[in-house]
Formats: C-alpha cells, sequence, structure tokens
C-alpha cells in the first residue's frame, strides 16, 4: 500500500514535501585498515587537497568537498571496548571524516609511561582491525609538531579534554587547542588498561592455575617447582567441587520428577497395602473364614435333648438343688442291742451250714 506525500501550502500553492531520505546501510569493513607506507594510504593522502585549510565551523557544516583527516593516538595496550568508543567518537565527529589513528612504538612507550603486557606490533594490528579506523601510523610521535600535521595532511586532532602532561610540558595538546584545530572525545568510566592489569594481579594464582590446566610449564609462567604443585592441586580440588555442583544441579533438575514419580507409587503401594491388610482386604476374609472353620471342628453340633423351655429348665434347676436321699444297704448293719447278739449268731450259723451243704452235693455231682 503507497504512502500519501505530505502536502504544505508556499505563496498560496500546494506542494509536495519529500519524506527524508535514510542513509544506506553500511557493510562490515572487509579487510584492516592500511598503513600509513602502505600504497592505498598514499593514495588517499595525495587526493587530498591540504591547500585549504578547514575551520571547525567548515567541517560541522558537511560541505567541504573532500574527507575531513581526523588524528587520534595512543598506546592502545590490551585494546579494550573503551579505545573502541574514543575511536568510534572521532570518527563521527563530523559528517565525513577519514580517520588516522596513531600507536606509539615499545621503546618510546616504555620510556615515557611504563611497560607495556602487549608488543607494538600486536598493537598496531590490534588498532587496524577496528572497524572505525581508516588508517594507522606506526611509531608515532609522543607530541605533534607541525611536520607531521603536514605529512599526513591532517586537519583535527581528537583525544579527551584532561590535559595530558610530560616532563616538559603541562599539556601537549595545548598548541593544537590554540590553532583551533582540536575536537574533545569522552572517556569510558571505569574500563582502562590499569584497570584490566590489576585485576589480573589481584588473581593471580587463578590465572596462573588456569594456564597450568591449559598445557603451559612453570617455566614458562615463571612459577617455582612448589607453587606449580600447589596450584595443579588447587585445580584437582576445583575440579572436585565443580563436578559435585554439576551433580546437585543436575538432582535439583530431576528433584520435582522424582517427587511426583514418588507420590504415585506411595499411593500404588498404599491402595495395595489397604487391599491385602485392611478390614475389607483379604487376609482379614482368610483369617475369618479360618476361624470359622477352626471353631466348628472345635465344637461339634450337641445332640437334641430335653425340651429347653423356660419351665423345664427351672425344674431342672430345682431338682438339682435338692440332693437325692441317701442309699441305704440291703442288710441293716446298724448295732444290736447286747440281747439280740445270740439270735443274730444263730443266724448266721444257719447260714453257713446250708452253704457248706450246697459245696458238697456240687462235688458229688462231678
Amino acid at each position: 500500500m503507497s504512502r500519501k506525500r505530505p502536502r504544505g501550502e508556499l505563496n498560496g500553492v500546494n506542494v509536495s514535501i519529500p519524506e527524508p531520505v535514510n542513509p544506506p546501510f553500511q557493510m562490515s569493513i572487509r579487510k584492516p585498515a592500511p598503513y600509513s607506507d602502505e600504497l592505498d594510504a598514499e593514495l588517499e593522502r595525495e587526493r587530498s587537497d591540504y591547500t585549504t585549510r578547514i575551520t571547525y565551523k567548515m567541517a560541522k557544516s558537511g560541505k567541504v568537498s573532500r574527507p575531513i583527516r581526523v588524528y587520534a593516538d595512543g598506546i592502545y595496550d590490551l585494546f579494550h571496548q573503551g579505545h573502541a568508543r574514543q575511536l568510534m567518537q572521532a570518527k563521527n565527529v563530523f559528517p565525513n571524516v577519514y580517520l588516522l589513528v596513531g600507536v606509539c612504538s615499545d621503546e618510546l612507550t616504555h620510556s615515557k609511561k611504563g611497560r607495556t603486557v602487549m608488543t607494538d606490533f600486536e598493537r598496531y594490528e590490534a588498532v587496524r582491525n577496528c572497524r572505525y579506523v581508516d588508517e594507522v601510523v606506526r611509531e608515532a610521535p609522543w607530541e605533534l609538531d607541525d611536520d607531521f600535521l603536514n605529512k599526513h595532511k591532517i586537519d583535527f586532532v581528537a583525544h579527551d579534554e584532561i590535559p595530558y602532561g610530560t616532563d616538559d610540558c603541562q599539556d601537549v595538546y595545548a598548541g593544537l587547542k590554540a590553532k583551533g584545530m582540536f575536537v574533545a572525545t569522552e572517556r569510558t568510566e571505569g574500563v582502562s588498561t590499569s584497570d584490566i592489569v590489576a585485576r589480573i594481579v589481584r588473581d593471580y594464582d587463578i590465572y596462573v592455575r588456569r594456564n597450568l590446566a591449559r598445557g603451559y610449564s612453570a617455566k614458562e609462567l615463571n612459577v617455582s617447582f612448589l607453587n606449580e604443585k600447589k596450584f595443579r592441586l588447587q585445580n584437582k580440588m576445583v575440579e572436585l567441587k565443580d563436578k559435585g555442583k554439576r551433580v546437585m544441579e543436575n538432582i535439583g533438575e530431576k528433584k520435582v520428577d522424582m517427587i511426583q514419580k514418588w507420590e504415585e507409587k506411595s499411593r500404588d503401594f498404599i491402595d495395595a497395602f489397604l487391599l491385602l491388610f485392611g478390614r475389607e482386604g483379604r487376609l482379614s476374609h482368610i483369617w475369618n473364614e479360618s476361624k470359622g472353620r477352626l471353631m466348628q471342628a472345635l465344637s461339634p453340633p450337641s445332640s437334641p435333648g430335653r425340651d429347653s423351655s423356660p419351665t423345664s429348665s427351672t425344674s431342672y434347676d430345682r431338682d438339682e438343688a435338692e440332693s437325692p436321699p441317701p442309699k441305704t444297704g440291703r442288710y441293716d448293719f446298724s448295732p444290736l442291742p447286747a440281747n439280740n447278739l445270740r439270735d443274730n449268731n444263730i443266724l448266721n450259723n444257719d447260714y453257713s451250714d446250708d452253704d457248706n451243704d450246697d459245696e458238697d452235693d456240687e462235688r458229688q455231682s462231678k
């Protein structure tokens, strides 16, 4: 769907106002910036017309026919984001900038500022691979004079506004500021090469152990034999600690699944237990059946008896309560009176004679 152009009035006539054109997207640079003594840099320098002095106002207007040649310098040891941001600001200080970056050599840097971590070649290569840089000047001077400015056709010098003093002067950029050839950039707070070096020194043991683990020898790291053994032992302890931490993290990730599975299993176990040992469970039914069979075996059914009516039971209890009369013998053996003893003896003698006669008759019959 096409968009309509906005319309306005100019002296009573309707005119179309063109929409602002977005600048084309710039692709990343495919090759590093050239050094100042290479052919590409020399050709670009020859094309630049340095006969006309470009003022700050002219450069800001964007009406200059050639690129504005801006120069920034530094040590750029351990190239970091603070360096990149400084070069980005220098590149965008004017609409059309050709950025030259000067990097000091090791000899000059060590004499003026101290020892660096990276060599000058490493620092050159780090700077030339920054996307904002168009040209690199090797072995840059500590202080800029007119000969150097004219040689490289420099229009402006970019640096932060903090005075940069030496033994001879308080600010090496004071002359450029007086000529109107200085443009200020801002420093990135909290980021510097000194902070990085301080961080390495503070954590010296950690980085020594790191390099020992990566295959560096104690001689290469300037570490004694005892310290080497100490650092290697510390590495082993750290590895064990990390392994235990990873195990605990894995357990923590699986903890929820384990709890859910345990809850499911516990419910199944409880249901199975109740089915087996509960009040209505299988063992209860088995026990009740076995108990019934055992009771039937121990107490057989009784034979039918007398009527178990309340009347009969009452009479039975009454008969049980009444004791039967004592039994008496066939003959009364109670003591006899004295006047009957004689008759009793006579009676006994008669019985004995009869018995003897019976015995004689049995012998004869045989």
